[in-house]
């Protein structure tokens, strides 16, 4: 009998990881400007965007880094001040051992002087990744 109390402390517990993921996976959360370095162009190999840049780290065998780059490519498509640059985490271990990266894909959005403001863990959400600029740069204007 203590043997079927396991298994189903196991389920419950791995439904309840599932559902905690499900609800976490993918959101903007806001960084306090002080809590993480700032990034130049020269060390992220590409220009900073003037309002702000989404940086994506990536791997090559994931499937939801390449619907991440989609959607950031789209986003950053209509707002020509923000700019979209992708790090393989596999080939940039300092950068990922500096933000603390344990997953991909992991975005950072930067401001325009280089320094983090929002993190999204996991496969991004359009309605996160568009609030999270927002509240950065301001709206889009009409």
């Amino acid at each position: 009998m203590t043997g079927v109390w396991i298994v189903l402390a196991a389920v419950v517990l791995a439904l309840a990881f599932g559902g905690y993921r499900r609800l976490t996976d993918g959101r903007a959360k806001a960084v306090a400007a002080h809590a993480e370095p700032r990034l130049d162009a020269d060390r992220l190999g590409g220009s900073l965007g003037s309002e702000a840049t989404f940086v994506q780290f990536s791997s090559e065998v994931c499937a939801p880094c390449r619907a991440t780059r989609k959607l950031l490519t789209e986003v950053t498509a209509a707002r020509p001040s923000v700019t979209h640059i992708d790090i393989d985490a596999e080939h940039r271990l300092d950068l990922v051992e500096e933000f603390g990266v344990t997953r991909t894909p992991t975005v950072l959005l930067l401001d325009a002087a280089g320094t983090v403001r929002h993190r999204i863990v996991g496969a991004a959400r359009r309605p996160d990744v568009l609030d999270a600029l927002d509240r950065l740069a301001g709206p889009r204007a009409a």
